[in-house]
């Protein structure tokens, strides 16, 4: 296994020219297939909220949710560094509530590091909470908490006075202690000017090849969702056509009488069953075995 990441090995890759690979996860089984496949970053997104939970938002998505599915994807993780989001209203409050909130994220989530959007406006919050010792990473641009501020899921800093600031608040983030940076939504060439400003890396989604590194909704890069196309997807695989024929043939097989078949069932020496003696409880013909209640097996 190749040595746990760190911030600082965001810090030496984006130093070294190397890109940063991130992707979701919100349980141990697909964390540990991201793991194994060479991730660096997992994020216990609270795109939850939508991909898991059926929701039209992430704001409905609460810290327990949060801490419960990041404990999940660090028990499936060896290698990658896991980043746990922040959800709606666990640290717009007050600084007292973000370090609180982020604290249960690391302490009871188990996570290296957790994630917060918005710019400038919450310099002070991230301050505190990397002061109490635990990494920041932000989040500017299209950011989905903000979706009714924004009036929808729309691409942001295609003007001028947008752009910058942007850029203003993506300095106003390094300068507050952030160790890295998402930018989601936002024109290449922002997000191009930005990576090269900042000394800590960028992880784009929907911003363009300039970036550091980048971040994918693990649902949406296996092709689980057909109905769901942005622009900056790309599917790496079509998992929903492949569940959705292999579980057609389990149906069909199980219909028709074909599974199970006597490949996948136990067999046992011949036994002779008779009637329960009167206290209820089966015996062998003999009467001197009581048969286990998992899978027939003499206790």
């Amino acid at each position: 296994m190749k040595d746990k990441v760190t911030i600082h090995t965001l810090k030496r890759l984006k130093q070294s020219g190397q890109k940063i690979c991130m992707v979701t996860a919100y349980d141990a089984t697909f964390a540990r297939v991201f793991d194994d496949a060479g991730a660096d970053v997992l994020l216990v997104g609270d795109s939850l909220g939508m991909v898991v939970q059926g929701h039209d938002s992430t704001l409905p998505v609460t810290m327990d949710q949060m801490v419960y599915h990041s404990a999940a994807v660090v028990r499936g993780t060896k290698r990658a560094l896991v980043v746990g989001d922040m959800p709606f209203m666990s640290y717009q409050v007050s600084v007292e509530d973000a370090v609180r909130n982020a604290g249960r994220l690391v302490a009871e989530g188990k996570v290296g590091a957790v994630k917060l959007e918005g710019g400038a406006e919450f310099a002070g919050v991230v301050s505190a909470i990397v002061r109490a010792s635990i990494p920041v990473m932000g989040h500017l641009g299209l950011t989905p908490q903000s979706v009714h501020k924004m009036g929808g899921y729309v691409v942001q800093g295609r003007d001028e006075d947008a752009a910058r600031q942007i850029l203003e608040d993506a300095i106003a983030l390094e300068r507050a202690g952030c160790f890295s940076l998402v930018l989601e939504g936002v024109p290449l060439e922002l997000a191009r000017t930005i990576s090269q400003r900042l000394t800590i890396p960028t992880i784009g989604i929907g911003a363009g090849k300039y970036c550091d590194g980048q971040v994918l909704v693990c649902y949406d890069l296996l092709g689980m969702n057909p109905d769901f196309k942005p622009k900056f997807v790309k599917r790496y695989a079509n998992l929903h056509g492949s569940m959705t024929e292999a579980v057609g043939t389990y149906f069909s097989e199980v219909r028709a009488g074909t599974f199970p078949d006597e490949e996948h069932s136990f067999k046992s020496k011949p036994i002779r069953l008779v009637a329960s003696h009167p206290e209820g409880e089966p015996t062998t013909a003999e009467g001197t075995e009581k048969m286990g209640p998992v899978y027939g097996a003499p206790v």
